[in-house]
């Protein structure tokens, strides 16, 4: 999503939303959540993208499945 390559934009980009979602562990003030995607399907014309992957603190992942951002 941040690659102009593919039609991102680095200025304005946001979460919207998560789809078959499955929390493994809770995410405590002051960790790093590191998001790593797949880009799944995205609509240029709409501004949204849907993403496949996962979030982790440190090693370990604590929400998989389908993530929606948009852009703008």
């Amino acid at each position: 999503m941040l690659q102009p390559e593919v039609g991102g934009s680095r200025e304005n980009f946001f979460f919207a939303g998560i789809d078959n979602v499955r929390f493994r562990k809770p995410v405590v003030a002051g960790g790093t959540l590191v998001m790593r995607m797949t880009l799944i399907k995205l609509q240029k014309h709409f501004g949204i993208a849907k993403m496949e992957g996962k979030a982790e603190v440190g090693v370990k992942m604590v929400c998989q499945r389908d993530f929606f951002y948009g852009y703008g």
